[in-house]
């Protein structure tokens, strides 16, 4: 038994640590959940998602994420995806949706989620994932960074490689309701109180750049948001007239006092359990890509 302090405290402490899981079988679902404590990849049964055809008023961002993961699924290069902008316009729903697309003619390219606060875990993620024969879209959502937060030196292992690189079989897409992923006010008081003020945000700013693609969500109009609703009646075969629907829909999206993709889905969620229409799966949905 070794005589030195540090040495068994360092035993001791490997014995306590959960013992990783072994990599699961990635023939057994398209989408996985990365977990610590043990590290373990949990399978998911059903993906929460809509079919492609129902996202409305994203066209420029859907073609353009569409395009850059068919690329990825056939083995081909693809860049990091960085979808920032307004609440509830459709950033995590686009992934998913595009990931379902595609998925039904690449069953290989799969799905992981992984929560920002597991972060300072991804080498470990990616050392598990590295030289595998799937390909893998790592899904961080709602992504963002606050005041002394040093998560965001993690994501660098994904976005840049360190010293291995990146693995090839691998892209990052995340979801932020900020462009920058840090508040704006959080940059302008750095900057201010800074000895150095252009290198004191450099690096978080930065962490934006490192994403090959920005793709903006805004708000939208009145008239999207009616197109929304009626593209899903039209979807669950949920039967109601236009001026019904309109009148209905202005005064949910006033007492909600936001108009987005979410507040339609709220919507049509009550209108669908009012008409008595279960929500299983869109009715003659055909996958797109």
């Amino acid at each position: 038994m070794s005589s030195d302090p540090m040495e068994r405290i360092a035993a001791a402490l490997e014995r306590m640590a959960p013992a990783p899981q072994p990599a699961p079988d990635f023939a057994r679902a398209a989408a996985f959940v990365w977990h610590v404590a043990p590290d373990r990849l949990e399978p998911v049964a059903r993906v929460s998602r809509i079919d492609i055809g129902l996202l409305v008023g994203v066209d420029r961002s859907r073609d353009t994420l569409l395009a850059n993961t068919a690329q990825f699924a056939r083995g081909l290069p693809a860049n990091n995806a960085l979808l920032w902008g307004a609440r509830g316009m459709g950033k995590s729903s686009l992934v998913k949706s595009i990931h379902g697309a595609l998925n039904v003619k690449h069953e290989d390219l799969k799905l992981v989620e992984l929560q920002r606060e597991d972060l300072p875990s991804v080498g470990r993620l990616l050392n598990l994932l590295r030289d595998r024969p799937q390909r893998f879209i790592l899904f961080c959502d709602d992504l963002s960074f606050g005041h002394d937060d040093a998560h965001y030196k993690s994501l660098k292992a994904v976005l840049d490689g360190g010293i291995e690189g990146r693995p090839d079989n691998v892209v990052l897409y995340a979801t932020s309701n900020r462009r920058h992923l840090m508040p704006r006010d959080m940059i302008e008081n750095e900057r201010g109180s800074a000895i150095n003020p252009s290198e004191a945000v450099e690096e978080k700013v930065s962490l934006s750049d490192r994403f090959g693609l920005w793709l903006g969500f805004h708000p939208c109009d009145q008239d999207q948001y009616l197109a929304m609703i009626r593209g899903y009646c039209d979807a669950y075969g949920v039967s109601i007239d236009d001026e019904t629907l309109r009148a209905e829909a202005v005064e949910w999206q006033a007492t909600r006092g936001a108009r987005s993709g979410r507040v339609a889905w709220q919507y049509f969620t009550d209108l669908a359990g009012r008409r008595g229409v279960a929500l299983d799966a869109p009715r003659d949905a055909i996958p797109a890509g």
